[in-house]
């Protein structure tokens, strides 16, 4: 089996292990509150009790409080997954440049595995808190795996192979929520009897992400060979049309130094970080929406989400991967910032139209919903694309041989530390979003969000008519 069906295959399935509990952070939540309620000392009372005490400063809800407050500490949840990325993925990249892709792989594995695992056994808050802080210090399937595709393709085809990050993250989308949200609604007995042991409410879910990683670590332990240094074949024959499409391109590949290469990675991780920033905001706060205007349950949610997976991954499989060539990856990036911008403010003005015109609210959603998709589709798969093609091909292009040179162009820790700057924005944005959402409204924050889409995608004009390097 090729590499690239390996990687995308082991990417479906950790995607999907990731994106079951989307839709049911908020009554997750819930769950924790109700049944800790009467625990003053438990970490959940506490946390709650500090979050309400932080949002009475600025804003004070006459009525569902509570429910505001489950907006933002759904944020520091995301948060502290996101914190816990952005501090570990540079080391993640750094170890697989050392000691290769697979072997790193495998034992970031071993972690999400026994995230899964407390996930179905966290009965507290504290537990739950606990998985989740295993998992963000284990989780480096989509960093290596797009090194992985670096070190097997040549820079003219890249960007085409690097879509199946962004196809394998859309195609989950869409089956990833909408079967949690099946799951949780045919929960597990918390009580095993037998067993004796106590299970968390959403255990079934919890069970099937286990499932899905234990297959996955199988899978590439049996399947993945290791790509670090290989010297990729041109299969130019293989894939005619990419030769039309490079002849055909407005950025034609350029050779850059190392120093214009580290300034544009530089940038290129200062783009990511401010993109992530708001749009993982918007990400975090839209079933909060849902959940705080329409009462949407699991199931809507699930639905919701999916939906966005599904045109984002007719978007990514169709329109991205034959026109990127053409475009560019720079110029590509752009125009999904800025159908961002334009989704932000059509959520801005929904909240209008709820109660007293429902349909035109949903509507709205559902506009903001394409306009989303079209995002997903294409900035961070694009940005990604350009990044890796700054790095060092890890091979001497004279001899053949593996270099050393330029260690700040490797490709695992230059990867790494540009996940690790989108990372770092994901662990902002949700708590920005979140604060804005409880102390402004979702209005404002949405307008106040889609401005910033619009100047960013003006500060990225210089780097969208950029041509592509050649390392």
């Amino acid at each position: 089996m090729k590499v690239e069906h390996v990687v995308f295959l082991s990417l479906v399935l950790d995607l999907f292990a990731f994106t079951i509990p989307l839709p049911l952070f908020p009554r997750i939540i819930e769950w924790y509150a109700v049944r800790e309620s009467s625990n003053p000392n438990g970490l959940l009372y506490r946390t709650l009790w500090f979050v309400s005490a932080l949002r009475g400063v600025f804003y004070k809800p006459n009525q569902n409080s509570q429910r505001w407050d489950i907006v933002l500490l759904g944020g520091l949840m995301g948060s502290a997954f996101s914190t816990l990325q952005f501090l570990v993925s540079p080391h993640i990249g750094s170890l697989s440049d050392k000691y290769g892709r697979r072997n790193i792989l495998l034992i970031t594995m071993i972690g999400n595995m026994l995230s899964a695992l407390i996930w179905i056994k966290s009965t507290t808050f504290a537990s739950y808190m606990l998985s989740r802080v295993v998992g963000g210090l284990s989780e480096g399937n989509v960093q290596l795996a797009t090194a992985i595709l670096s070190d097997i393709t040549t820079p003219a085809n890249r960007s085409k192979a690097l879509a199946h990050v962004g196809i394998a993250f859309a195609i989950c989308f869409c089956i990833g929520p909408p079967i949690g949200a099946y799951f949780a609604s045919r929960p597990i007995p918390l009580s095993v009897g037998a067993l004796g042991m106590e299970l968390n409410i959403y255990a079934a879910p919890a069970l099937l992400t286990l499932v899905l990683l234990v297959a996955e670590t199988l899978f590439l332990a049996a399947a993945l060979p290791e790509t670090r240094n290989t010297r990729p074949e041109k299969r130019s024959n293989e894939d005619p049309l990419d030769l039309v499409a490079n002849e055909k391109s407005k950025t034609p590949l350029v050779a850059r130094s190392v120093q214009e290469r580290t300034e544009l990675l530089r940038v290129l991780r200062k783009l990511h970080f401010l993109f992530l920033g708001i749009f993982s905001g918007v990400e975090f706060t839209l079933t909060f929406l849902t959940f705080d205007l329409f009462d949407w349950n699991n199931r809507q949610n699930g639905t919701l989400i999916g939906s966005i997976g599904i045109i984002s991954a007719l978007l990514q499989g169709g329109y991205v991967r034959r026109s990127i060539s053409k475009v560019g990856e720079g110029k590509m990036a752009q125009r999904g910032v800025s159908s961002c911008a334009l989704g932000l403010v059509l959520l801005a003005i929904l909240p209008h139209y709820v109660p007293t015109q429902l349909k035109i609210a949903v509507g709205l959603l559902r506009a903001a919903a394409v306009c989303l998709a079209f995002t997903s589709a294409t900035v961070v798969s694009s940005l990604t694309s350009y990044a890796s093609l700054q790095c060092n091909e890890g091979f001497d292009k004279d001899t053949g041989k593996p270099t050393t040179e330029h260690p700040e162009l490797a490709k695992g820790r230059a990867l790494g530390e540009f996940r690790s700057s989108g990372q770092l924005g994901r662990a902002i944005g949700p708590l920005l979003a979140c604060a804005s959402y409880w102390t402004f409204g979702p209005s404002i924050t949405y307008l106040v969000s889609a401005i910033a889409m619009l100047t960013l995608s003006a500060f990225m004009r210089p780097v969208a008519v950029l041509p592509k390097t050649s390392p």
